[in-house]
């Protein structure tokens, strides 16, 4: 299927000299809020809402910062739970990396502002589920991957004397309340495929908040699969039932397992949880994770969850078909392992490496919608390939303004790192030990964070390669009149032209190092690049306004240049079913349209709708095959309309 865009002509500035992000992002004022409009934090009103529209919301999470932690390796806010259930598994020295370091919920809560500050608007935390107090060999389960009982909170990040019973403790309700008050979202981490491996002698034994419900050694009711290790990761079987590093692997067609698992998690979504990163979710067959999604976002509909798929890549059918169809994105393993070769590595191609990931954006359903980072808990940090804090900056630059949701692994923006055994698990996980503010990149994440909240081109557009070799890649993001372009050289200092940047004429202040450009005729002539130097141009323009906002994305539909899609319907916001009134909505790629539609007068109500293709000159419309859709309008929020074009 092969599409391309109808090159529509942006809507030009009122004024010749065209405003610069850089001014609008000095400070978390009220001015920068009231800019972003109705892409500010709306999200936790979902609940309160009448039934009859509850299934219209939606979290939009494309927007968000992410920033992954490890619970005992962040901060250590009460030394008195540090023991712990088994003193055997804390180490107070932080010498013996598998065993226990400090880290608990309290001192999350009292990082809040460091991190708010920093620009994070979603918290990834490990898993905090109950977990087997042994140790295995010389390791303790600090990860939070080996689970005892997901309906209880590990003891370890909670006060002596508080009940870990999610039923009841007060410290999850506080790190919600805390965090929902600075306008962050909790992503807990949660393991469906597994629970623990034989340790002194138990394995796999599951409570329900503290009743024992399932033993591998014993499984008189089948929990569990009984199969040997995996010894061919291309064979399908083996991934989905066999044994992966000895732990016990849940048996998904037991209904019972399916019902506790679903219910454990529904406590949590209940208790103020706003998105899930799922584990594993490559060794789980589809069908189970279409019925546990559907049921979930059944249960909370504005949730957002994302899988690891492990080191997917965008030209292998399955996790692409995982993305596209379990109800959850997937982590970017194929942009992670793209950007670490071209920028850590420097190896042969450069940037036509991570250029040729994105060329495969549109196998994506959602693209925009994938989490890119540069490293996480399973892998050498970057800083462990390349000790150059100039190339780090390139890397984490590039997540922030490029397609996806950037997550930044815990510590990066102090350029934590630790090298011994190539900084491979688990020196991949030290304890952070420095908040400094001032820190170069620390400031750099605070003003891209920033820009993605107040310009959607960057959070919501298209993305359309301008220039690239092995040394300097520039690209552009665009979505209505809005603009960014960005320009990295990891090489030595030159000066190119790019013919085509996609910016109207005027003048741009680069939000990073506040040089000033002129754009004649879309041009950049003679840019010069300095050695590791990254360029970002932002022009924002009109926002979208309405009572409701419905975020419209089709797919499976195939254009031509010059061709748009455009939605109608029988209400006013959507032409009253007349054509040359139809909402236009924006190429993404040659799989993706979207747009955002402003409803006023049809608000509360039902609706139809359709999709058409409007063509240019006289050439007649060619509308869907199938009859229209149905929806009720929310009153007032933002909703999602994810569709397929029908033939």
């Amino acid at each position: 299927m092969v599409s391309n865009p109808p090159n529509p002509t942006p809507a030009s500035p009122s004024e010749p000299n065209l405003p610069n992000v850089a001014n609008m992002l000095d400070g978390e004022s009220t001015a920068i809020r009231a800019a972003a409009g109705c892409y500010a934090d709306q999200l936790y009103q979902e609940r309160d809402a009448d039934f009859e529209f509850m299934f219209t919301r939606a979290i939009e999470f494309r927007q968000e910062t992410i920033y992954f932690l490890i619970v005992d390796r962040f901060h250590d806010g009460n030394k008195n739970n540090n023991p712990g259930p088994n003193p055997e598994l804390y180490d107070p020295t932080r010498q013996a990396w598998g065993k226990y370091w400090g880290g608990d919920i309290e001192g999350i809560i009292e990082k809040l502002d460091y991190l708010k500050d920093l620009g994070v608007t979603a918290i990834w935390v490990s898993p905090l589920f109950e977990q087997v107090e042994e140790l295995q060999f010389d390791r303790a389960a600090m990860h939070g991957y080996w689970t005892k009982d997901f309906k209880r909170i590990n003891p370890r990040f909670l006060p002596k004397t508080e009940d870990n019973s999610l039923y009841s403790c007060s410290s999850f309700d506080r790190l919600i309340s805390e965090m929902h008050k600075r306008g962050m979202k909790l992503v807990l981490d949660i393991v469906c495929n597994h629970s623990s491996p034989d340790v002194n002698g138990e394995k796999g034994k599951l409570y329900d908040n503290g009743t024992l419900i399932a033993d591998f050694y014993n499984d008189t009711n089948n929990w569990y699969h009984h199969n040997p290790e995996i010894t061919d990761w291309e064979d399908q079987w083996q991934l989905y039932y066999g044994e992966m590093a000895g732990l016990a692997t849940f048996n998904e067609s037991n209904i019972e397992y399916r019902n506790y698992m679903k219910s454990a998690i529904k406590m949590w979504l209940d208790r103020g949880v706003d998105a899930l990163r799922i584990d594993t979710v490559k060794h789980m067959p589809m069908w189970f994770w279409q019925e546990f999604n559907t049921d979930l976002q059944t249960h909370k509909p504005s949730l957002f969850s994302f899988g690891e798929w492990g080191f997917s890549k965008p030209w292998e059918k399955s996790s692409v078909n995982f993305a596209n169809r379990s109800g959850m994105s997937i982590l970017d393993f194929g942009l992670c392992e793209s950007l670490r070769a071209a920028i850590a590595q420097h190896a042969p191609g450069g940037f036509h490496k991570v250029q040729e990931i994105f060329d495969l954006d549109y196998l994506y359903d959602s693209a925009s919608e994938l989490i890119t980072f540069i490293d996480n808990h399973d892998m050498p940090r970057f800083m462990s390939l390349n000790g150059d804090p100039g190339l780090l900056h390139l890397a984490l630059g590039l997540v922030m303004t490029c397609r996806g949701i950037p997550c930044i692994y815990y510590g990066t923006e102090q350029y934590l790192h630790n090298d011994t055994n190539g900084g491979d698990d688990p020196y991949n996980r030290p304890m952070m030990d420095k908040w400094d503010q001032n820190a170069p990149l620390y400031e750099a994440i605070n003003m891209f964070s920033k820009l993605r909240r107040v310009n959607p081109a960057v959070s919501l557009g298209s993305q359309e390669q301008k220039y690239v070799s092995d040394d300097i890649f520039c690209y552009l993001r665009r979505y209505r009149d809005h603009r960014c372009f960005v320009a990295l050289n990891k090489g030595g200092p030159t000066a190119i032209t790019v013919e085509n940047t996609g910016l109207e004429k005027g003048e741009y202040i680069c939000m990073l190092t506040k040089r000033q450009f002129q754009v004649q005729d879309g041009k950049l002539a003679d840019l010069f690049l300095d050695h590791k130097e990254m360029l970002v141009l932002s022009y924002i323009g009109a926002r979208v306004k309405g009572k409701t906002i419905v975020r419209v994305q089709l797919n499976d539909i195939s254009t031509q240049p010059g061709e748009q899609v455009v939605v109608v319907g029988d209400c006013p916001e959507l032409g009253n079913w007349d054509i040359d009134k139809a909402y236009g909505l924006e190429y993404i790629n040659a799989n993706t349209w979207f747009g955002e539609l402003g409803f006023e007068q049809s608000v509360g109500n039902a609706i139809t709708y359709k999709y058409a293709v409007r063509r240019p000159g006289q050439m007649p419309v060619y509308e869907e095959g199938s009859v229209a859709r149905r929806w009720i309008l929310a009153k007032s929020g933002t909703m999602k309309w994810k569709d397929r074009w029908a033939d």
